[in-house]
């Protein structure tokens, strides 16, 4: 009883161990969804990524503990090159002009933060806006916090908003019970606000959806889950042990003679205490592959740890 909780002290979750390698993985599937889908992946430290990684951080002033824990995973830029976004992009150009031409010039385009959930935002990157009961909301550029608190955390830890070109025109203030309102009151207006002199909130009527707004980026990023307002605790399930040496024998079918041998010279130098546990882990990672160690600890437990 005392050895098993002498090991608990120093033990280390597998989940911990490989979650660079599941969190790369993650990302890597959602980026390369980006990617296939017309967004490009720009340099952070560009000037492009500079302005938005400012204006993003910059929305976030007025809760300075979420600006100062968030970190900025990648920026992703829509070339427009798919033919679904040559169409929708064109198709803002015609309703910039249709607008402008209507209210005296000025179409009154601005930028405004989007946030949902991960399988939402990779919805409208390959779909565009789908329809919805009477709007959307989205957020104005120096209220991103409100996005933020509306999108979701993917399996690796990563949000996603969405930078968004909007085409108000003529704005009406519209309460937040007015339910029942899915377009303009009349001709005379385009879109609606909470408030016409500090709105939070840009509302995009159903019947303008897929015209009158047109992503631009893809800001993907890391927030503190802890907080207030961002989600909801996890639910900590309990653990399983399995050892080192399990672990290999596991493993073992699957692997040629040269990886089985590596893993257990490793082995031995860790029993020897020649290497540290994360080092142990990490060989083992090394040696077996990320995907078969993965796929081999999800079929062993959820949850698993080592102990020797």
């Amino acid at each position: 009883m005392n050895q098993i909780g002498a090991e608990n002290q120093t033990s280390i979750t597998i989940d911990d161990a490989m979650s660079e390698s599941n969190e790369l993985d993650s990302c890597y599937n959602c980026f390369q969804h980006f990617v296939t889908n017309g967004f490009s992946k720009i340099d952070e430290s560009s000037f492009e990524g500079d302005i938005i990684k400012t204006s993003f951080f910059s929305s976030l002033s007025r809760n300075p503990q979420i600006s100062y824990r968030t970190k900025i995973v990648a920026i992703h830029k829509n070339s427009n090159t798919s033919q679904c976004w040559k169409i929708r992009a064109h198709s803002f150009g015609v309703y910039t002009k249709a607008v402008a031409d209507t209210r005296g010039g000025d179409a009154n385009i601005k930028y405004a933060w989007y946030g949902a959930s991960k399988n939402e935002i990779c919805e409208t990157v390959m779909h565009g806006f789908t329809w919805r009961r009477h709007s959307i909301s989205v957020s104005p550029a120096k209220h991103g916090l409100d996005s933020v608190l509306c999108s979701g955390v993917d399996g690796s830890g990563v949000r996603h908003l969405l930078l968004c070109r909007v085409i108000l025109g003529k704005q009406e203030v519209v309460r937040e019970d007015s339910s029942d309102q899915f377009h303009p009151s009349s001709m005379d207006f385009d879109s609606a606000v909470d408030d016409i002199s500090s709105p939070t909130r840009y509302i995009i009527w159903n019947t303008h959806l897929n015209c009158n707004i047109l992503p631009c980026y893809i800001l993907s990023f890391e927030a503190p889950l802890y907080l207030s307002g961002l989600t909801e605790p996890k639910t900590i399930k309990p653990k399983t042990w399995i050892t080192f040496g399990t672990l290999i024998s596991i493993l073992s079918p699957f692997l040629d003679h040269s990886q089985r041998a590596s893993l257990e010279e490793q082995y031995t130098n860790y029993l020897e205490k020649k290497i540290t546990r994360p080092q142990m882990i990490q060989r083992v990672r090394a040696i077996a592959g990320n995907q078969l160690l993965s796929a081999v600890v999800k079929l062993y437990t959820n949850k698993v740890q080592f102990w020797t």
